[in-house]
């Protein structure tokens, strides 16, 4: 049985060939071992996210048919802007890559922008890019929710 190919902006440590750290007791969040261990993945997640991009822009090259049935010519069009909203979603991911990066080599990678407390190895590893904790993020969800909803009314 094939396994499915995981989504380019969603992926996890096996796709992208890192082992998870295994955080010993004398180890301390984020010391030089594990801010190391997270520069290894950005920057794996970055060169995937570049070699994407490339085969996206090939793609829309090499496929460009002036298609005669005007269906065909919407369906060939409607798959493009697909592949034109990925590669913008990867273009913004790449930048926050490199805004994580940076936080790395100025030490401060890891802990919520909001109140300052650990973000969490665990969390980082299934979102390299997170710059708030889990409570912070959650406050976060809930005010945008609520600013939808009185939009709507």
């Amino acid at each position: 049985m094939a396994t499915k190919e995981k989504d380019i902006l969603e992926p996890s440590l096996d796709v992208l060939g890192i082992a998870p750290y295994k955080q010993s007791k004398t180890d301390k969040y984020m010391d030089s071992k594990m801010r190391q261990h997270f520069t290894n993945i950005l920057m794996a997640l970055r060169q995937r996210l570049l070699e994407g991009g490339d085969k996206i822009v090939t793609h829309m090259k090499e496929d460009a048919i002036n298609y005669p049935d005007p269906n065909d010519r919407a369906s060939q069009e409607e798959g493009f802007r697909l592949e034109l909203r990925t590669r913008d979603r990867e273009r913004k991911l790449l930048k926050k890559i490199e805004e994580s990066l940076e936080l790395i080599r100025e030490k401060n990678y890891g802990y919520c922008e909001v109140c300052g407390v650990d973000v969490g190895l665990r969390r980082l590893e299934a979102r390299p890019t997170a710059t708030l904790c889990i409570d912070c993020k959650t406050l976060d969800e809930i005010k945008e929710r609520q600013q939808k909803q009185e939009e709507e009314y």
